[in-house]
């Protein structure tokens, strides 16, 4: 599980014309979704600034790619830079057990590694991406340090997490925006 999230969204909204705001954020979660979809992630849903995406085990490295990739695609966009914002996301990467099923028309997956996912997002700086032991376990070749143990709401104030250091080699880059 990937979810990805906008740095700093409420101040954007507070600060830009309505109009402006929403062009920003429809351009920044179709990026979002298009960098993760070219991966080979599947989109189960977004909300507002948050962007979450699944991948089966076996594409671990690819899902940590695409985390990885986001960053410097939210940096990138030419509407942003008009408006003389720069954006910053940061990511959350859970592997385990999840059962997917159809809700309410659209895909959804429930289980542990979700909240992880999120918990690990919110808990990561702008411009980091933190992943939790079972990815590296499934993508060995990942660069990364541990970071402090983390106070996980839900999950103990002893949670391992790992600060993906460079991007994730995980085949030939994809152009989305």
């Amino acid at each position: 599980m990937v979810l990805v999230d906008l740095v700093g969204s409420t101040r954007l909204a507070l600060h830009l014309p309505l109009g402006n705001y929403t062009a920003l954020m429809a351009e920044f979660v179709q990026v979002m979704i298009l960098t993760l979809e070219a991966r080979g992630g599947q989109v189960l849903q977004h909300q507002g600034d948050a962007v979450l995406a699944w991948w089966p085990a076996a594409q671990a490295a690819h899902a940590c790619a695409a985390a990885q990739e986001a960053h410097g695609r939210a940096a990138r966009l030419t509407l942003a830079a008009q408006l003389g914002q720069r954006l910053r996301v940061r990511a959350g990467i859970s592997g385990g057990d999840v059962l997917m099923g159809v809700v309410g028309g659209q895909m959804s997956a429930y289980g542990l590694p979700v909240n992880y996912s999120r918990r690990l997002c919110d808990a990561a700086q702008a411009g980091q991406t933190l992943v939790c032991d079972e990815v590296l376990r499934l993508a060995p070749a990942l660069v990364s340090e541990l970071c402090p143990p983390l106070d996980l709401r839900g999950f103990g104030d002893d949670c391992r997490a790992h600060r993906l250091l460079a991007p994730a080699a995980a085949g030939t880059r994809m152009k989305v925006d």
